[in-house]
């Protein structure tokens, strides 16, 4: 995951990418060109997701249980993987998002000045 301004210099924690694909896929199946195209939509063009980034997520979180794949027809009529959210991967999406939300309020009381 690469910021769009190179002069933003963003690093994200570890595990990050695999919680952003996980709520992007609590809507609805995807392909992984969708899935990084609207991970870069939400964030406003601040992140962008690359294919050597993304497909190594996929694989892991499907080996983990959390997402599954099935084949289907894309919208431009190619044959592709639509990756979907598993239970597991919402009860997995629930305590992700829990533990974020504290960190960065932790991080936001930090910053606050003194």
């Amino acid at each position: 995951m690469t910021p769009s301004d190179k002069q933003d210099n963003l690093d994200l924690l570890q595990g990050s990418l695999d919680m952003l694909v996980l709520r992007v896929l609590e809507l609805q199946p995807m392909h992984g060109w969708g899935i990084s195209q609207r991970i870069q939509q939400r964030s406003r063009d601040v992140l962008r997701v690359t294919q050597g980034s993304l497909y190594p997520a996929l694989h892991r979180l499907e080996r983990q249980g959390w997402i599954a794949h099935e084949w289907a027809t894309s919208e431009n009529n190619r044959r592709a993987k639509y990756y979907r959210l598993t239970d597991s991967g919402r009860r997995r999406l629930a305590s992700e998002s829990e533990s974020w939300q504290r960190l960065v309020n932790a991080v936001a009381r930090v910053m606050e000045p003194v």
